[in-house]
């Protein structure tokens, strides 16, 4: 019997980071890619312009250690002010969608586009008035169910 990947087995522990800027958003990038997530767990919560993904998020910051481990974590972007997608079907309820990069489009005096790109084609637009990213982990780490480490051809 395997038992689950635990915080305090963990180096580092949960994330929570936030990105104002384009670099900032580069490392938020990488630890989300290959990141996995119903399109059930999309939102875009216009009275608050939020827009918030909860993810499997693949534990790249500790992918050196003997266990491929995943983490739910939630993906916030704030001041939002438009969402558009490309290439997913929306109405489709079973659809996993596999996030692949988190880019910026810069915009005129601080606005911009956040964009989702996924694996199969699909991307997600954001229209922000300015860029607050925040990932934060809130569930324990698990082993990953295929207990391998993403690879890409």
């Amino acid at each position: 019997m395997t038992d689950d990947a635990r915080f305090e087995d963990a180096s580092p522990g949960p994330l929570r980071l936030m990105a104002m800027d384009a670099e900032d958003l580069q490392v938020i990038s990488s630890l989300t890619q290959d990141s996995v997530f119903p399109i059930t767990e999309m939102t875009w919560q216009r009275s608050q312009r939020r827009f918030a993904l909860l993810l499997n998020r693949f534990r790249w910051e500790d992918s050196a250690s003997r266990r491929a481990e995943r983490v739910r974590a939630l993906l916030t972007i704030e001041d939002v002010q438009a969402v558009k997608t490309q290439g997913i079907d929306r109405k489709d309820a079973d659809l996993v969608l596999s996030l692949l990069s988190i880019t910026l489009e810069p915009g005129e005096d601080g606005t911009g586009r956040v964009i989702l790109w996924l694996a199969g084609d699909g991307a997600i637009a954001v229209d922000v008035e300015a860029l607050e990213v925040t990932l934060r982990d809130v569930t324990q780490p698990y082993l990953a169910p295929s207990g391998r480490v993403p690879t890409h051809e």
